[in-house]
C-alpha cells in the first residue's frame, strides 16, 4: 500500500429509520455511512473544512461519488465504514469499505472526490490549499 494513504475505521449500527420497504438498507444511506467515515478521517488529522471556509472563503464540494453494493445490510447490524485517503493534490479523493463486524463481509465500497473552489465566485481551483495537503501527509506536492 502507498505510504501516502491514511485511513480510519468507524463501528456503526444500522438504524431502523435507515431501511427501505424490503427490510434492507436504502441505497442512498450507504453515502451518509461514507460520510461519518470521511468526516472521523479528516478529524484524525486536524482538517476542519467548515472553519476552513469560515477562515479562507473556500468550500469543498464533493464533485463524484460511486458506490458498488456487494451485500445488504438490515436492521442492527453492526458494520465497520473503513476510509481510506487516497490523494489530497488536486482534489480529496477517499475510498470506502463497508464490511459487517460478525463475520468481515464485505457489504459495499465506495469513493467520494472534492475540490477546492472559491466562494463566492465558485471558481474551482486545481489543488488542494497546501495547509491542508501537509496536514494530510501530501506536503507541497
Amino acid at each position: 500500500m502507498d505510504e501516502n494513504k491514511k485511513n480510519i475505521e468507524v463501528k456503526l449500527t444500522v438504524p431502523f429509520f435507515d431501511l427501505d420497504p424490503m427490510q434492507i438498507v436504502w441505497h442512498g444511506n450507504y453515502l451518509n455511512y461514507f460520510e461519518v467515515a470521511r468526516a472521523a478521517l479528516l478529524d484524525h488529522y486536524g482538517v476542519d473544512l467548515y472553519s476552513y471556509y469560515e477562515r479562507h472563503n473556500l468550500i469543498f464540494p464533493i464533485i463524484r461519488t460511486s458506490t458498488k453494493h456487494i451485500y445488504p445490510l438490515r436492521h442492527r447490524d453492526e458494520i465497520i465504514v473503513k476510509a481510506t485517503l487516497v490523494d489530497a493534490r488536486v482534489k480529496l479523493i477517499v475510498d470506502f469499505e463497508i464490511r459487517k463486524v460478525a463475520d468481515g463481509k464485505l457489504c459495499a465500497r465506495g469513493r467520494t472526490e472534492q475540490v477546492t473552489v472559491k466562494f463566492p465566485e465558485m471558481e474551482t481551483l486545481f489543488s488542494i490549499p497546501d495547509d491542508i495537503r501537509r496536514s494530510l501527509g501530501y506536503g507541497n506536492g
